[in-house]
């Protein structure tokens, strides 16, 4: 984790502008066409969500200003982005899940299945282990959304949220639509439409 010299940032001046408003959130939807993605986690007898969100990871963790944080309004930028998503349990509660991002598809799946057991084998909310180098994540598998919102606590946040929706059919294709809210003094629409492109190029590979 480094921090960054707000005096030299080409961001400074809109780091200040957004980061003193109340509410410097903006949050957009994207639909991501899954279908290859889909089809080689049947191929594959893989979890299309491990697959999924392997590939929005990787795309997570290419984004510099992904990854950076705010903390008493400084911003630092972390080496590693995890996935804190909500993984839910068999009486449809749910829990907060820190899954450890790697670059290996198996040993993230790994991690996804360990996260899954805790959560199950538990009544609690929170992981044991929880930070800011994360992204949080949920999956709505049971609607599709073209817009969403999420919860706000009151005390600014500097970590991105992603939902994502049930798929659908569009003519041939298989799409999902991502909702991204991300907090606007480290993020312009500029670098979620990197992540876009990333994250859909992951999603295409075989």
């Amino acid at each position: 984790m480094k921090k960054l010299d707000l005096t030299s940032w080409n961001r400074q001046h809109l780091f200040n502008h957004f980061n003193a408003l109340a509410d410097p959130y903006f949050a957009v939807t994207i639909p991501f066409n899954v279908s290859l993605a889909y089809k080689k986690s049947k191929a594959n007898g893989a979890s299309f969500f491990a697959i999924y969100l392997h590939d929005c990871m990787k795309a997570i963790n290419e984004v510099e200003n992904f990854k950076y944080r705010i903390v008493d309004d400084q911003v630092f930028e972390y080496d590693v982005i995890h996935a804190s998503a909500t993984l839910s349990r068999p009486d449809n509660t749910f829990g907060f899940s820190f899954i450890d991002f790697s670059e290996n598809f198996n040993e993230f799946n790994t991690n996804i299945l360990k996260e899954k057991q805790r959560i199950n084998d538990s009544t609690e909310l929170y992981p044991p282990v929880n930070g800011l180098n994360c992204i949080h994540c949920s999956a709505l598998p049971w609607f599709s959304f073209t817009s969403q919102k999420e919860p706000f606590s009151g005390i600014k946040d500097s970590v991105p949220k992603l939902a994502f929706s049930k798929t659908y059919k569009e003519n041939d294709s298989l799409l999902m639509n991502v909702g991204i809210s991300v907090n606007h003094a480290l993020i312009d629409g500029y670098h979620v439409g990197q992540f876009a492109e990333l994250f859909q190029k992951n999603l295409n590979l075989p």
